[in-house]
């Protein structure tokens, strides 16, 4: 990232884990820049560097977000002037990814590594290591923004999150990058549906924190070979089942969806929306054109052994929302050679699912989040 500051130019290292390229233009800042003229830079696509205290900052930032709120449609408006759920969707993203960008363009100064060079600023070190890595030499810069999300993130790391399905003190400690299981629903049903006749081996497809994967061996199966695309999440899933005591039972593998051989059981539990993720994170939401809910079930016939089942944990708000036909879900698992062996359903208990202002709300509310039980169909006999 390059800048001017005074007559001499100046460039440190730039720092974003959501892959947002260094700003062309940036202007040093401090309280002297009234909340509207910062306004007015970040709208054109400026950033500030700020150069005052820590908690000055802050505040310019919460005074930010409060504009960019009141500019950007309210959310019932949004919803009413939308012609269908969909459309509501499409238009409560684009208001979000506008208010990323506005509010990513408050910078903070690194420098000695992880010391952010403002007077009052904390201790960011380890959170900034468990999300960047170690610090390269020289000065640098980057969002105040993603810095507070990146501790809290750490927070949640370090606390862990409890998982009722893992037993007492069971608990998951997701990495940067990684979705955290705060919604509980998707864990519940892994721990409650019947398992095969035979469950000795599973496939836990796209583990992320290898919360399921944990699930499974707690419950009994033998061997759980967990896979994910993600080198985070290869990380994250080796470091929670050691932490539960788990790592003979289960292998984390870094593959795209189906590791070698056949199982029991195969779960996957992939992204819930067809649509085009924006951030690391938004990958764990959004599925592209459907790619790993079509991979997994395209698979599943040739990596099941007889017998074997096929657990899909998949929510409908794709469908109520307009993003997946009604039927597409059962024609797929039909086209794959799989049928239904049965289903498990339980409701939202996140607090969007309640919020009457979120005009998402009226899909949100009837969600179902289902564990379809899926088995290979016997070929047809003359």
């Amino acid at each position: 990232m390059q800048w001017t500051e005074g007559a001499e130019q100046r460039s440190a290292r730039w720092y974003a884990q959501n892959g947002t390229p260094p700003p062309r233009r940036v202007v040093p800042a401090d309280s002297r820049m009234g909340v509207a003229a910062a306004y007015r830079h970040v709208c054109e696509g400026t950033a500030l560097l700020w150069r005052g205290d820590y908690q000055s900052a802050r505040r310019l930032l919460t005074s930010l977000g409060r504009r960019a709120e009141g500019r950007g449609r309210s959310a019932p408006q949004a919803g009413a002037q939308a012609g269908s759920p969909g459309e509501a969707f499409h238009l409560q993203r684009r208001e979000q990814a506008r208010r990323t960008r506005i509010l990513g363009l408050l910078l903070i100064p690194y420098e000695n590594g992880w010391t952010v060079a403002l007077r009052g600023a904390p201790e960011v070190s380890e959170a900034c290591t468990h999300a960047y890595g170690p610090p390269a030499q020289g000065p640098g810069a980057g969002s105040l923004r993603e810095l507070l999300g990146l501790v809290g993130a750490y927070e949640w790391h370090r606390k862990g999150v409890e998982i009722p399905a893992l037993g007492p003190g069971g608990r998951i400690h997701p990495h940067y990058g990684v979705f955290s299981p705060v919604r509980g629903e998707y864990v519940d049903l892994v721990a409650e549906a019947p398992l095969p006749a035979s469950a000795a081996t599973a496939f836990d497809l796209g583990t992320g924190t290898g919360v399921l994967a944990a699930v499974l061996a707690r419950r009994g199966v033998r061997r759980v070979v967990a896979t994910d695309l993600d080198p985070r999440a290869v990380a994250c899933a080796r470091d929670n089942a050691g932490r539960l005591g788990l790592s003979e039972r289960i292998d984390v593998q870094e593959a795209d969806l189906y590791p070698q051989g056949r199982a029991d059981l195969v779960v996957c539990n992939p992204p819930w929306l067809p649509a085009r993720p924006r951030t690391a994170l938004d990958r764990a939401v959004y599925d592209p054109e459907s790619r790993m809910l079509r991979g997994f079930l395209d698979g599943a016939a040739d990596h099941l052994l007889p017998g074997g089942e096929a657990w899909l944990v998949l929510s409908d708000l794709g469908e109520r929302l307009g993003l997946r036909g009604r039927t597409e879900l059962v024609d797929l698992i039909a086209a794959a050679g799989l049928r239904v062996l049965g289903r498990l359903d339980t409701a939202p208990r996140h607090p969007r699912a309640t919020d009457r202002s979120d005009p998402l709300h009226e899909a949100r509310s009837g969600e179902v989040t289902s564990l379809w039980r899926l088995g290979v169909e016997a070929p047809s006999g003359r």
